[in-house]
C-alpha cells in the first residue's frame, strides 16, 4: 500500500528545520518531534505527516465507534487526536463551559505522505498514488533555505486570565470541601489563558517554543485554520505488540540557575510527600484503567514517580505497563483509559464532573491526546499540555494549564504551580515576531 525509500541524512537538526518548513505548503499537518530525549519507549526521532487522503471529523457522540470503524477499514497509519470531550461519548457528562477555539472534537487523518527521521536515516512512507514524488520532495528537503522567520512582524498579543486569582482560590477551596467529604481524593483542576482577536505566526511560535522546552512529545497540528502547538513532556499511551505503556506525569518543581539548587530542588521533589501522593493516586487508577484489558496479574509498576528533567521544570513521572489479552481492538483500549487518569483525578468520574461545573472553559483539545496508529494496530499517543491552541480564522489564542488539587493543597501554591507551567507558553507568545 506505501513505497518505502530511505537516504542517509547529514545533519539532522537542519533537517527538522527544513521539514517543519516545507510542511508549510499543505492544509493538513502533523509533525511529532522527539528532540532527542532519552527514553525506553520510542519508534522514530521525528515524523512528519501530511497531505490527508481519507479523514475523520466528528463530536463526541459515538466517537470511538466511529474511530474504530476507519481505523480498521484504514489499515494503514492515521494521525490525529482526541480531544478531552471525547469523554462524554463514555460517561454521561455534558461540556457546557465556554469554547472560543470550536475544533472537532475527534479527527484522524491518513496521510498521503510521511517521512520519518530515524537515526541517520530519512524514510518516506508515500502511498503508491504518490510515490514518484519521493525523489524529488528529498532533493526540495534537503536544499530547503526558506526561513523560519516570517516576513511580517506578528501582532502584540494581549494575554488575559479567563478565571482571576481570588476567584482561583475560591475554586480550590470548593475542591478542598469536597475531598473533606470524601466525594474525591484528588481533581485536575484546569484554568484558561487566552488573547483575542489577535495574529500569530504557528510555526515560528511552536518553532521558538520547541526549542525553549525541548519536550519527548512535541506536536505541531495543522488543519486549515486550526493549530496546536504543543511542548508536551507527556506519553499517555502506547502499544507495542501486545505490550502496553502508560506514563502518567504529576508532581512538578521549577528549574533553578545554580546546578547546586536545582540538584537539591530535584532531589526534594523526588522525597515531597504530597507530590508522591498525587502521582501514585495516579497510578493506581492507571492501573486500574489498564487491568480493563490485560491479562490478569500483568499489571506493573516499571517505575514510580522517577524525576525527570526538561529544560523549564523537573517532573515525576511513574511508568505503568501491562500485557494485553488476545482479541481486544486497539481503540478499545483508548476508550477503557480515556480520558488520561493524570488530567482528571480519582475516582475518575466524580473528579471529571466537579472540574467541570467549576471550570470556566471547555477544555476541548487541551488534555486530550495526539498521536497514531500504525497499519498493524500499534499505537502511541501525547497527552496534550504545555500548548498552545489557535484559531486562525476566529483569531484566538488560547492556553490553559492545570494542578492537582488533593487534601494537602494550598491554594496559593496551586496557582503558582499553574503561573509556572504556563510561564513558556507566554513567554513565546510575547516574544515571537
Amino acid at each position: 500500500m506505501r513505497t518505502i525509500q530511505s537516504f542517509d541524512i547529514p545533519k539532522r537538526r537542519d533537517l527538522k528545520e527544513n521539514l517543519l518548513n516545507w510542511s508549510k505548503q499543505f492544509e493538513t499537518v502533523i509533525w511529532l518531534d522527539s528532540n532527542n530525549y532519552e527514553q525506553t519507549y520510542t519508534s522514530f526521532e521525528a515524523a512528519l505527516a501530511v497531505e490527508e487522503f481519507t479523514s475523520i471529523r466528528t463530536d463526541y457522540f459515538n466517537a470511538f465507534e466511529k474511530l474504530k470503524e476507519f481505523q480498521s477499514t484504514t489499515k494503514d497509519f492515521i494521525f490525529g487526536y482526541i480531544s478531552y470531550d471525547v469523554k462524554n461519548d463514555t460517561e454521561r457528562i455534558n461540556s457546557n463551559n465556554f469554547d472560543g477555539l470550536h475544533f472537532p472534537d475527534l479527527y484522524f487523518f491518513q496521510p498521503k505522505k510521511i517521512i520519518f527521521i530515524k537515526e541517520h536515516q530519512i524514510e518516506f512512507h508515500y502511498l503508491r498514488m504518490v510515490d514518484d514524488e519521493i525523489d524529488d520532495d528529498y532533493q526540495e528537503i534537503i536544499n530547503y533555505s526558506e526561513a523560519m522567520n516570517s516576513a511580517n512582524a506578528q501582532e502584540d498579543v494581549k494575554i488575559k486570565l479567563r478565571i482571576h486569582k481570588d476567584e482561583y482560590y475560591q475554586k480550590v477551596n470548593r475542591i478542598l470541601e469536597h475531598i473533606h467529604r470524601g466525594d474525591i481524593y484528588e481533581t485536575n483542576f484546569c484554568q484558561e489563558f487566552y488573547a483575542e482577536d489577535c495574529t500569530i505566526h504557528p510555526y515560528e511560535v511552536f518553532s521558538h517554543l520547541n526549542a525553549i522546552s525541548e519536550p519527548p512529545f512535541a506536536v505541531f497540528f495543522k488543519n486549515e485554520y486550526l493549530h496546536l502547538l504543543s511542548a508536551s513532556p507527556e506519553r499517555y499511551i502506547r502499544k507495542e505488540g501486545s505490550k502496553i505503556i502508560s506514563q502518567p506525569i504529576k508532581g512538578t518543581a521549577k528549574r533553578l540557575l545554580s546546578k547546586f539548587d536545582d540538584d537539591k530542588i530535584s532531589h526534594d521533589l523526588m522525597r515531597d510527600e504530597k507530590e508522591r501522593s498525587e502521582n501514585v493516586m495516579i497510578v493506581d487508577l492507571v492501573r486500574n484503567d489498564l487491568s480493563k484489558n490485560s491479562k490478569k496479574g500483568s499489571v506493573r509498576v516499571e517505575e514510580l514517580c522517577k524525576v525527570y528533567t526538561f529544560k523549564q521544570v523537573h517532573q515525576l513521572i511513574s511508568t505503568v505497563v501491562s500485557e494485553l489479552k488476545e482479541g481486544v481492538h486497539p481503540v478499545d483500549i483508548i476508550k477503557d483509559t480515556f480520558p488520561m487518569g493524570s488530567m482528571t483525578g480519582a475516582p475518575k468520574l466524580s473528579a471529571m464532573k466537579i472540574a467541570e461545573a467549576l471550570e470556566e472553559t471547555k477544555r476541548g483539545l487541551y488534555s486530550g491526546t495526539v498521536g497514531y496508529f500504525t497499519p498493524e494496530g500499534d499505537f502511541d499517543f501525547n497527552v496534550v499540555i504545555r500548548s498552545i491552541l489557535y484559531n486562525e480564522e476566529e483569531k484566538y489564542v488560547s492556553l490553559s494549564v492545570g494542578s492537582a488539587i488533593t487534601s494537602k493543597s494550598i491554594p496559593e501554591k496551586e496557582y503558582e504551580e499553574c503561573l509556572l507551567k504556563a510561564k513558556a507558553m507566554k513567554y513565546v507568545l510575547l516574544n515571537s515576531k
